[in-house]
C-alpha cells in the first residue's frame, strides 16, 4: 500500500480533527472525519448572530497566552484578534469594588513554588505550606481560580502543572477572535473540504475493531468505514462509551490520570448596560467575581453590545445539575440581582436573548475540558504512543502550559499528523 492510498478516519471534527485532517490531507493522505454532531466545532460552539448582534461563542471563547498555532492559523484565515482590556471588579456579598490582584503572602508563595521539587495535588500543597489562618484568604483565592478557571478539583489538581499560572498572578493575556471561534472553525473545515476531506456528520462512533494491521470503525447507526488507521479526538469521557481494540483500551485507561471539569456558560443579551445606570464607574468593567450562585461574570468590553455572560466552573456545578437552560438563565438573573441590589424582574424586563449551556449535560462532550493531576503527564505519555492502527489526539493531550485550550487541541491535531506523517 502506498502512503498516498493509506485511508485514516478521525473521529470528532473539533479543533483537533480538523487539524488534524487538513495536516494530513495537504500530504496527499485520503481522509474521512466522522462527527457526532450535526455540525463541525465541538466544544466550539457558535451562536446566531441574529440572536445576540455578534457571532457569540457558546463554548469556548478566548485566547490565552502566545497561542502560536491559533496565530498563525488566524492570519492564513485573514481573522484578528482583540485584546482583552478593561477592569476587574468583585462583589463581597456587601458591595462591588476593584478586585486586587496583590495577595500579602504572594512572595510566600511564589518562594513555596520556586523550591517545590516533587508534585502533589493542590489542596495537599496549600495544607503543608499555607495551613495557617493568615493563609486563609490566598487559600481562598487560589482554590476560586483552580475550580473557576482551571474547571479542576483542587483535591487532585496538579501544583506543578498550575505553578507558571500563579507565579504571573494567573493572568495570562487574553483576546477574542473578531468573529468568533466559529470563524475558525469555518476556515478549517472549508479547507479540509478543498483538501479532499470527507466530512461524515451525524455519524456517533460507537466501536473501532482492529485486525491484521487494518480498522473499522463502526456508528450508532450500524454503518461501517474500513481504513488503515485511527485518530480519536473525543473529548476524554467519551472514551469510556466507545468500544476499542484491546491495545487501545488498555492506553485509553490512563486517560483516568487526567482530569476533566465542566463548566455552565450563561449568555444574556439586554436591550441596554443596565448596569452602568448602577454606578458610573462600570463602563470599562471587563470581569465580576462574586460568591453568587453563578459566580464570575464578564462584558464585551471594549465592545459595546450590552450584553453579560455568566461563568461557573469546577466541581460544584453539580449542585446546578438538575437545573435545564432556562433554570440556569433564571439562576443567572439572581445572581446579578444580588449583586446589583435589584430585583431580578427588573433586570429580566431588559433581556433580549439568553442562552445557556452545562457541558457536562452535553451528550457528546460531557464537560467543558481537561486539568492535570500530578499522574497526567505519566498518562500522556501512554496515550499519545503510536501502538497500532488507533490514535488518540486533542486538548487533553497537550504537554505545553495551556492544557484544556482550543490552543492544545490545535497543537495536538497537528503533533499527531505529523506522527503519522513521519512513520
Amino acid at each position: 500500500m502506498s502512503q498516498q492510498s493509506e485511508h485514516i478516519v478521525i473521529v470528532g471534527a473539533g479543533a483537533a480533527g480538523l487539524m488534524a485532517a487538513r495536516e494530513l490531507a495537504r500530504a496527499g493522505r485520503r481522509v474521512t472525519i466522522l462527527e457526532a454532531r450535526e455540525r463541525c466545532g465541538g466544544r466550539i460552539h457558535p451562536l446566531p448572530a441574529s440572536q445576540f448582534g455578534y457571532p457569540a461563542d457558546g463554548g469556548a471563547e478566548f485566547v490565552h497566552g502566545e497561542a502560536p498555532v491559533t496565530r498563525a492559523l488566524l492570519r492564513e484565515a485573514g481573522l484578528s484578534l482583540q485584546e482583552i482590556e478593561g477592569t476587574q471588579w468583585s462583589f463581597d456579598g456587601a458591595g462591588l469594588s476593584r478586585a486586587g490582584r496583590h495577595d500579602p503572602h504572594e512572595a510566600e508563595l511564589h518562594a513555596v513554588l520556586r523550591d517545590l521539587k516533587d508534585d502533589l495535588a493542590v489542596a495537599d500543597f496549600l495544607r503543608r505550606h499555607f495551613a495557617g489562618e493568615e493563609y486563609a484568604r490566598l487559600r481562598y483565592s487560589i482554590g476560586r481560580m483552580v475550580e473557576g478557571y482551571d474547571a479542576a478539583d483542587p483535591e487532585r489538581a496538579s501544583t506543578l502543572a498550575l505553578r507558571e499560572e500563579w507565579m504571573d498572578g494567573g493572568h495570562a493575556p487574553q483576546a477574542r477572535i473578531k468573529g468568533g471561534y466559529g470563524a475558525l472553525i469555518d476556515f478549517l473545515a472549508a479547507e479540509c473540504r478543498a483538501g479532499g476531506v470527507a466530512i461524515r456528520l451525524g455519524c456517533a462512533v460507537t466501536a473501532i475493531e482492529e485486525s491484521g494491521g487494518a480498522a473499522a470503525v463502526r456508528c450508532a447507526g450500524g454503518d461501517g468505514l474500513a481504513c488503515d488507521r485511527v485518530v480519536l479526538t473525543v473529548p476524554l469521557p467519551l472514551l469510556r462509551e466507545i468500544a476499542l481494540p484491546a491495545n487501545a483500551s488498555a492506553r485509553a485507561a490512563a486517560a483516568d490520570d487526567i482530569g476533566f471539569g465542566n463548566v455552565i456558560k450563561i449568555l444574556l443579551r439586554f436591550a441596554r448596560p443596565w448596569w452602568r445606570d448602577h454606578r458610573d464607574d462600570l463602563g470599562n468593567m471587563t470581569f465580576l467575581l462574586s460568591d453568587e450562585a453563578i459566580p464570575v461574570w464578564w462584558t464585551r468590553y471594549p465592545d459595546q453590545h450590552p450584553l453579560l455572560t455568566g461563568w461557573f466552573g469546577g466541581p460544584r456545578t453539580a449542585e446546578l445539575s438538575h437545573l435545564d437552560p432556562q433554570g440556569l438563565i433564571e439562576a443567572g438573573l439572581d445572581s446579578l440581582a444580588a449583586i446589583f441590589k435589584l430585583r431580578a424582574a427588573e433586570i429580566a424586563r431588559e433581556l433580549v436573548a439568553s442562552a445557556a449551556t452545562n457541558w457536562a449535560h452535553d451528550p457528546f462532550a460531557r464537560g467543558a475540558y481537561s486539568w492535570a493531576t500530578p499522574r497526567t503527564r505519566q498518562a500522556q505519555a501512554i496515550l499519545t504512543r503510536a501502538d497500532g492502527a488507533v490514535l488518540f489526539s486533542g486538548e487533553a493531550l497537550y504537554r505545553g502550559r495551556d492544557m484544556g485550550t482550543v490552543e492544545a487541541a490545535l497543537a495536538s491535531g497537528l503533533e499527531t499528523a505529523g506522527m503519522i506523517l513521519r512513520r
